[in-house]
């Protein structure tokens, strides 16, 4: 597979792509018509904050199967467009959560201590002890705006050193900010109660300018302190209120835009201590944020779930192993009831029993949606098949059940409309073969793979012999049959594994037959 890196990353991310046999090409300074031209054959790109990838970019990548933003933030990237085409976008949040999470404490010490102030002072002759009387952190209050990865990082670090904890984050629960040692409150509470304020939410059209003038207003006398994200604090009002010394300073590590401007108000106070987007910029974070993204493009290009995928569905690399062998059952089912139902999808319910209601089942249902939006020919994978399904209206509905009356595990796909439904059920025998033990209430043993005949007829002499015989007359070869049926003399469903394509004119001459209640022809893995 073909790799383009388009921002520089570690050499030991690039040595982990062509160790898993990629070519890796670099373009540090494509943009335009040449980034375009670059992507076109790529089927994986990784971006840090320089490339922004964009739906012109997305649209021109015909052959993209993953974005990897070798860091946290994805804000150059659109990730809505990136689900529209199919493409994962994926992060490395862990990479560089401690040093971020280091930078933050340090940007913390050096506001309350006047730390670089002094230096430069005293760099400059001048001996300066009097005029900086600091802040001591302990028993003092620290807010937290986004209590995500580095947040808690943070809080953990400032609480050991005596700080007391608020937070504002309104996607975790107070169990886990109880467990920090911090105590969930809301946003204009957790800026009034704040001596110290630090910002690790991501920059989202929501969160953009969320901390103006009348906010800072709450924080009076105290620090912000944002190695998170820049555009989230409006620069102006900051700078103003550090002027009229509403606050007592302020530390800022990221800006609304980088290079920060030689204009920039912020530069014009000594209380405002300003660094270049160094959050990250540690040997060991850099080496871990180029491995772990390049480990999910690998895993991404070898059809693996992506630990870090922000528009998909992951799983932890533990439980891969227990979950992999269900992904293309959960598919395969979902392709044979989309191809046996008569008429428009609606209603899509995936159903799971036994032990695999135990495992981490999101990637598997999601492989179910792909599986039943394939045969249809829309362009779908894992990745956009929950959003094709909610674009085109279809319920999808997933349920579990701990008991699982005849098999380990079991796995069933329906889909349904107004007028009827249709369901298959799938499970593994001797650990990882898949097999098909149900359609529609009939109990069956087919092997799921290449091309298939499911038959309908009513359950007497000769019709068995019958379809045999259109079958051999129309030269396809019958590789496996698989026979069910409700009761004696009522219907049958028959599964026939066949080697070629069944033509019309044979499915023609069976429906002729009065004893023929359906035939329906079905291709998987990718067979005609």
């Amino acid at each position: 597979m073909n790799v383009l890196v388009t921002d520089p990353i570690a050499d030991a991310g690039l040595d982990v792509l062509r160790d898993a046999g990629h070519e890796v090409e670099t373009g540090y300074e494509l943009e335009g018509e040449a980034l375009l031209e670059a992507v076109s054959d790529a089927n994986g790109l990784i971006v840090r904050s320089g490339t922004e990838v964009t739906e012109e970019v997305l649209e021109a990548a015909d052959d993209l199967v993953i974005v990897g933003r070798a860091g946290i933030g994805v804000d150059n990237i659109d990730i809505d467009a990136a689900t529209d085409h199919g493409v994962i976008v994926a992060n490395a949040p862990e990479g560089n959560v401690r040093a971020a999470a280091e930078h933050t404490v340090a940007m913390t010490f050096a506001a309350a201590r006047s730390i670089p102030q002094a230096h430069i002072r005293l760099t400059d002759g001048e001996w300066a002890k009097s005029e900086y009387l600091g802040a001591e952190l302990d028993g003092k209050t620290l807010g937290v705006v986004g209590l995500g990865r580095v947040g808690q990082e943070v809080a953990k670090k400032l609480d050991s050193l005596g700080m007391d904890i608020v937070a504002f984050d309104p996607y975790i629960s107070e169990e886990r900010a109880d467990r920090l040692g911090a105590e969930l409150v809301e946003f204009d509470d957790c800026l009034a109660r704040a001596d110290f304020l630090t910002i690790h939410t991501p920059l989202t059209p929501e969160t953009e300018g969320m901390i103006g003038e009348a906010e800072l207003d709450l924080l009076e006398d105290g620090y912000v302190i944002n190695v998170g994200r820049g555009g989230i604090i409006q620069e102006d009002a900051l700078a103003a209120k550090v002027e009229d010394s509403t606050l007592a300073g302020a530390a800022l590590d990221v800006f609304a835009e980088e290079p920060l401007p030689a204009e920039s108000p912020l530069l014009e106070h000594e209380d405002v201590i300003v660094t270049p987007h160094l959050g990250a910029s540690t040997e060991a974070a850099q080496e871990n944020v180029a491995t772990s993204t390049a480990e999910q493009v690998n895993a991404a290009l070898s059809e693996e779930p992506v630990a870090n995928a922000l528009n998909a569905p992951s799983i932890d690399e533990s439980a891969f192993p227990r979950v992999e062998p269900y992904i293309e059952i959960a598919e395969t089912a979902g392709k044979v009831a989309a191809q046996l139902l008569d008429g428009r999808i609606e209603t899509v319910e995936v159903t799971y029993e036994g032990e695999i209601t135990d495992e981490d089942i999101e990637f598997v249902t999601a492989s179910a949606l792909k599986g039943v939006f394939e045969p249809l020919e829309w362009q779908v994978n894992a990745v956009n098949a929950p959003q094709i399904a909610e674009d085109r209206g279809v319920d999808v509905t997933e349920s579990k059940t701990h008991q699982a009356a005849d098999f380990q595990s079991l796995i069933s796909v329906t889909v349904g409309n107004d007028e009827d439904e249709i369901s298959v059920d799938g499970t593994l025998f001797a650990g990882d073969d898949p097999r098909i033990v149900r359609v529609d209430g009939y109990r069956v043993d087919a092997i799921p793979h290449g091309k298939m005949v499911v038959t309908r007829n009513t359950d007497e002499p000769g019709v068995i012999g019958l379809i045999g015989s259109v079958m051999g007359k129309h030269g396809v070869n019958i590789a496996g049959m698989f026979n069910a049926r409700e009761a004696h003399g009522s219907e049958a469903l028959t599964v026939y594994n066949v080697d070629s394509q069944v033509p019309d004119a044979a499915k023609d001459e069976l429906n002729e037959d009065e004893r023929i209640i359906g035939v329906d022809y079905i291709t998987l893995n990718g067979q005609n």
